[in-house]
């Protein structure tokens, strides 16, 4: 039970960092940061993605269909799929501000 807190609280932390935020206006330094977080957090939903995905196939093999096996987990990944989706946007909103400060 303490991964499943563990997971919900990060989906919550990804839900909080979702907000859109106006990149003009910040610093090339914090547009970084800001990219570099993203990634990781990218990254870190992944693995995740890929843990919750494991339980599944492991609760299915050893014992059968359930709902602790399947039905919780694949909420959680609709959960993290859904604010990764949010977060590449943000992404490439960061990136496209980059590249239009270097042309400029």
């Amino acid at each position: 039970m303490l991964i499943f807190r563990v997971l919900t609280e990060y989906i919550i932390k990804l839900q909080i960092m979702s907000d859109t935020k106006d990149y003009s206006k910040m610093t090339p330094e914090e547009l970084s940061a800001a990219e570099k977080k993203l990634k990781r957090s990218e990254f870190v939903s992944a693995v995740l993605v890929g843990f919750l995905v494991g339980i599944m196939i492991f609760g299915v093999a050893k014992n059968g269909f359930g709902f602790l096996y399947i039905f919780i987990p694949v909420l959680l990944i609709v959960g993290i799929v859904k604010n990764s989706q949010t977060q590449k946007r943000n992404l490439n909103e960061i990136r496209a501000e980059i590249a239009s400060r270097k042309n400029i």
